[in-house]
């Protein structure tokens, strides 16, 4: 049995949790054409090696962040989002600057 420590729930069976994706920079959303928006949001970049992605451990959906090897499939780290991510970005400004 894999397990993966949730920062929130501790050590848990893999099972409990959902993939998100890789942790990448967001670009400026009104910045983008539709293609360069898709590809952003739906192409990784699949690395061998050491990568940050995301994590869901759906039964809290409680979202954070691992560090994968991608070779070994090993869990190395993981940690809340809010240790990488301080600011929060607020859309609805965006939105009324257009």
């Amino acid at each position: 049995m894999k397990i993966m420590n949730c920062p929130l729930n501790g050590p848990r069976n893999i099972s409990e949790f959902a993939w998100g994706g890789e942790v990448k920079p967001m670009p400026d959303p009104g910045s983008l054409d539709d293609r360069a928006w898709g590809d952003w949001l739906f192409l990784e970049n699949n690395e061998a090696g050491v990568v940050r992605e995301w994590w869901c451990h759906v039964p809290t959906s409680f979202w954070f962040i691992a560090e994968r090897n991608t070779v070994t499939d090993e869990i190395l780290k993981t940690y809340p989002a809010g240790d990488v991510f301080k600011d929060r970005v607020n859309f609805a400004a965006k939105a009324e600057k257009k």
